[in-house]
C-alpha cells in the first residue's frame, strides 16, 4: 500500500513539475520572453553594451547577474504573494512587468556565459538545472503533453489561417468595407 502511494505521489510531482516547466516553456518563453530577447539581441546600443561586458571582470559580471536574476525572482515570488491574496490584476501586472527584465537578464547571461563559468560553484549549479531540465523533458507525461500541444498549436494556426482567409483576404467583403473604413476616419483625422 505504501508504494502504490509513493507512486502516486511522485507521479503527481513529476505531473506538477512538467506543467511548470511547459508553462514557462512554450507560453512564457516560446510567446513572450523570447521575442523580447531577440529584439534586445538585434538592438545597436545594446551591441556596444555587450562589448563593454565582454571587457568587465568576471566577478562584477557575477554580481551584475545575481542582482538582475535575484530581482526578477523577488518580482515573480511577489507576484505570485498578490496573486494569492486575491489582487489578480496587480499580480498579473508585476508579472508581466517582469518578463522583459527576464529577457534582458537572460541576454546578459548569453553574453557572459564564458565568465559566469569560470566560477565552479556556479557551472555545479548550472549543470545540475539542465540535468533536472532533461530529467523533466524525458518523463513519459512530458512528451505526451508536448504532443498534444503541437497537435494544439497547429489547430489554432490552421484556424488563424481559414480566419485571415475568410474575412481579411484583399477580395473579401469585410477586408474591403475595414479598408474603406480605415480610409474615411484617417481622411477625417487628416482634415483636423
Amino acid at each position: 500500500m505504501w508504494s502504490t502511494i509513493k507512486h502516486k505521489l511522485i507521479t503527481l510531482l513529476q505531473f506538477i513539475l512538467v506543467i511548470i516547466y511547459i508553462v514557462f516553456e512554450e507560453i512564457i518563453w516560446e510567446g513572450i520572453s523570447k521575442p523580447i530577447y531577440e529584439f534586445l539581441h538585434s538592438l545597436k546600443i545594446l551591441r556596444r553594451v555587450e562589448t563593454m561586458l565582454h571587457m568587465v571582470n568576471a566577478y562584477v559580471i557575477l554580481m551584475i547577474f545575481v542582482v538582475l536574476l535575484a530581482f526578477v525572482e523577488f518580482l515573480g515570488i511577489y507576484a505570485g504573494i498578490l496573486f494569492v491574496q486575491g489582487k489578480v490584476w496587480h499580480g498579473l501586472t508585476l508579472y508581466i512587468t517582469k518578463i522583459p527584465i527576464a529577457a534582458f537578464t537572460f541576454w546578459v547571461f548569453r553574453i557572459t556565459e564564458d565568465k559566469l563559468m569560470q566560477f565552479g560553484w556556479f557551472k555545479w549549479l548550472y549543470s545540475l538545472m539542465i540535468a533536472a531540465v532533461e530529467w523533466v523533458k524525458s518523463k513519459a507525461v512530458y512528451i505526451s503533453m508536448i504532443k498534444k500541444i503541437k497537435i494544439v498549436k497547429k489547430e489554432i494556426k490552421d484556424i488563424m489561417k481559414i480566419f485571415k482567409e475568410r474575412y481579411f483576404s484583399k477580395e473579401r467583403a469585410f477586408s474591403i468595407k475595414i479598408k474603406k473604413l480605415y480610409k474615411v476616419i484617417k481622411e477625417s483625422m487628416d482634415k483636423k
